[in-house]
């Protein structure tokens, strides 16, 4: 990987950036991991690294009465995007079962992890809401399929920025537990059989092209796509709210990481 004066292997480069912050920012960085397309196995060539981080700053920041911001830009151009949230918010996000969090925690990529988030990402599981990543997941789906899957010729890349989430909310609707974060085992699990070959053709045409290319628009997936958003849209509607609404767990591990 070349960046700039650097030349070697991207993880490097990306640990190198994290220690950067720590040191600049003055955090301690307690979770850092791959986002998008390279955790969910699908990168193009040309794809960048999405790198998001939870971080911690010393307890007196947390004791003083100024506001501050609690989101770190790490980096971001053509080959990294790198930013993180404060740990205080990304409980707070936890306690609305985030599905983007939940994501992030069960990336398959990880840059670095400190021995307390182990302790954080047990507190956070019970706090996973079915109803909430529903309707994450089809909101998703929806909008990307309205945005960029309309016209006569479309990004593949889009394809799976619509699919992936669908077959997130059919995981959800019939395990119950959040989906997986890479693709294959998403779809290796749930996607209809008769579906399989025309996604795996795009997938391997997806990984050999350009993030900006198009091609022209498969119709039978368009089909599936419009019938799994509408489905997905009334799973969710029939839900019962299962959100955990308690607190207690989420403080006491906030308070124990700052002791630590």
């Amino acid at each position: 990987m070349k960046y700039g004066d650097f030349e070697g292997p991207a993880e490097e480069l990306i640990g190198r950036k994290l220690k950067e912050i720590e040191a600049r920012e003055r955090v301690r960085i307690l979770y850092a991991a791959e986002s998008g397309s390279r955790a969910w196995g699908f990168a193009s060539p040309d794809s960048d690294y999405d790198v998001r981080f939870i971080y911690i700053r010393p307890m007196k920041h947390y004791l003083e009465l100024q506001e501050s911001r609690d989101v770190i830009e790490g980096a971001m151009d053509a080959i990294l995007d790198i930013n993180g949230w404060d740990l205080s918010k990304a409980l707070r996000h936890v306690h609305k079962s985030n599905a983007t969090l939940f994501e992030w925690a069960n990336s398959p990529v990880v840059y670095t992890a400190a021995p307390q988030w182990k302790e954080i990402w047990e507190s956070a599981k019970a706090y996973f809401s079915c109803k909430a990543a529903m309707y994450h997941y089809y909101g998703t789906a929806r909008k990307n399929y309205a945005r960029y899957l309309t016209g006569e010729r479309v990004s593949y890349k889009k394809y799976f920025y619509a699919l992936r989430p669908l077959l997130a909310c059919k995981w959800i609707a019939e395990k119950a537990c959040p989906p997986p974060v890479p693709f294959a085992r998403l779809a290796g699990t749930v996607l209809e059989e008769d579906m399989r070959e025309c996604v795996d053709r795009l997938l391997q045409a997806k990984q050999k092209m350009p993030e900006s290319e198009q091609g022209e628009r498969i119709e039978v997936l368009h089909t599936y796509l419009e019938e799994q958003i509408s489905r997905a849209r009334k799973t969710a509607e029939e839900m019962t709210d299962d959100r955990n609404q308690d607190w207690e767990a989420l403080n006491r591990v906030f308070m124990h990481t700052l002791e630590s």
